[in-house]
């Protein structure tokens, strides 16, 4: 950041697509110092790992109901204790006078419900679904030849598990596991209309062929050993069935991306 030149900075605190949790309350102190606000991103770690406001320093924090399986179309903006916000819906003056309009109480209520939920289970989460993704992890790297993790091995959320095959795209992946039954999502995360490889990806210094083999898996509560088993067969027989048909090489390059 550009001392003096920079008033406002926002990160996520967990990335969508590789898990890695950012050190925030680092990054705070940084932002703080060159006098600017803090805003970060948490829609991806409520309900995955502790967040106290106050030790990380933060001004403004957002978070979303349907990532801890709450009622969709419901979010939520901590705001540091006297920092003005401008009002942008002006009317009746819902929301301490910030965005007017008539509020969703049942999803409200119904976020709040999912926090408390989401809390109590919070170390529950930590350890049943860390345990599944390592599992996932050890086994999809065990049995399907030239496939690599990606991103941090243990500063990542629990429930994150992202790969590149190589030899493979990983669109062609989508559809084959989506026709089996398994959801899953393409590492590159291209836009339907514009078809651009992912930034963070990018950012990460992935290669073309890393670009278009990435796939990411993740988990939950629900999920069992059980299914995690017949995923990794599935996702062994689509990444095989591709690569016989595909003209991408399949051999893991040597240099290793950074762990966005």
């Amino acid at each position: 950041m550009k001392p003096g030149r920079t008033a406002f900075v926002s990160i996520m605190f967990c990335n969508n697509e590789v898990g890695t949790i950012q050190p925030i309350s680092e990054l705070v102190r940084i932002v703080h110092n060159n006098n600017a606000l803090f805003h970060c991103d948490a829609v991806q770690a409520v309900g995955k790992i502790p967040i106290d406001v106050n030790y990380l320093g933060v001004d403004l924090l957002s978070m979303s109901s349907h990532k801890i399986n709450g009622p969709k179309g419901v979010g939520a903006l901590y705001t540091r204790n006297g920092l003005q916000l401008a009002t942008f819906t002006h009317g009746g003056g819902q929301e301490f006078a910030l965005r007017s309009g008539t509020e969703n109480v049942p999803g409200i209520v119904g976020f709040g419900i999912a926090c408390e939920l989401a809390r109590e289970r919070l170390l529950i989460y930590q350890t049943e679904v860390l345990a599944l993704r390592e599992y996932l992890v050890r086994r999809v790297l065990a049995e399907i030849p030239n496939c690599r993790l990606n991103g941090s091995t243990d500063n990542r959320i629990a429930n994150n598990a992202h790969f590149t095959f190589f030899g493979v795209k990983g669109e062609d992946m989508i559809m084959k596991l989506d026709e089996m039954g398994v959801a899953a999502s393409t590492g590159s995360a291209c836009s339907s209309k514009h078809q651009r490889p992912s930034h963070v990806l990018k950012a990460m210094k992935f290669s073309h062929s890393e670009l278009s083999g990435s796939l990411r898996l993740t988990l939950g509560t629900q999920n069992t050993k059980e299914e995690i088993d017949q995923v990794v067969s599935i996702l062994s027989k689509v990444v095989d069935e591709l690569r016989r048909v595909s003209p991408f090489d399949s051999v893991v390059p040597q240099s290793e991306p950074s762990g966005m």
